[in-house]
């Protein structure tokens, strides 16, 4: 055998993508834990056994909303959500985005981020997608908070399946972006903290418009079929 062959076959499998870290030790944030989407998220996560932190821009409501859903959630303003989380996912509605996380810029440094925002216009017609400056709401958040890691996930997923109790299991792919496949990793992780889903590393964040967008075409199908699609990924 020569010394190329050696080489060669000492070479290390490649990793098993389906082979993810564990984070149920992980403290996770929800900035805009009070509406719809945020609730559900929240509630799913800590059902699935994860500590969660409800941030509002009033503490006193973050408080309202954590003690109805019960879990251990506990409820903070967004500031002291940001502070005392490992993850911060931002569920926020699109028109606060930007104010949002620029005045939580300090708090949020160093911290993972996950942004979930769909900016989405509505009409006569019905829903249509919005193009930030930036290309999407997630590489806008990685714009206004470079001191952060930001990735995005958790678009595709219907907040009334979410905070229904009598659901069990929400079938569905997580589609997870970002620039570091490490964080991916753990964000693919944490969607897989809630029975039924799947987290699926998409690409950078430079793919994140076509994830967000998707959104505005899952609410026309729900509309026609009385329904709350979500995703599947064949062949993975």
């Amino acid at each position: 055998m020569t010394s190329q062959d050696a080489a060669a076959s000492a070479k290390p499998a490649p990793k098993d993508p389906w082979e993810l870290p564990d984070v149920s030790g992980l403290v996770v944030g929800v900035l805009g834990g009070t509406g719809d989407q945020g609730r559900g998220l929240a509630y799913r996560l800590a059902r699935g056994g994860q500590q969660v932190i409800i941030g509002s821009r009033a503490a006193e409501r973050a408080e309202t909303a954590a003690a109805e859903l019960g879990l251990g959630i506990r409820g903070l303003d967004n500031a002291g959500c940001a502070r005392e989380s490992d993850i911060v996912i931002v569920a926020v509605p699109w028109d606060g985005h930007a104010k949002t996380l620029t005045a939580l810029r300090a708090e949020l440094a160093g911290k993972l981020v996950v942004d979930c925002v769909n900016p989405l216009g509505f009409d006569k017609q019905g829903a249509y997608a919005l193009v930030p400056e930036e290309g999407s709401a997630a590489q806008q958040a990685a714009a206004l908070l470079p001191e952060s890691r930001v990735t995005a996930a958790f678009h595709h997923l219907s907040a009334v399946l979410l905070q229904d109790p009598e659901v069990t299991e929400i079938p569905t792919d997580v589609m997870v972006l970002g620039e570091d496949r490490a964080d991916c990793e753990t964000v693919q992780a944490l969607a897989q903290r809630i029975p039924g889903m799947r987290g699926v590393f998409a690409g950078r964040l430079r793919n994140a418009h076509q994830v967000e967008s998707l959104v505005a075409n899952l609410i026309s199908v729900n509309r026609r079929y009385k329904a709350h699609a979500g995703v599947r990924l064949t062949d993975i």
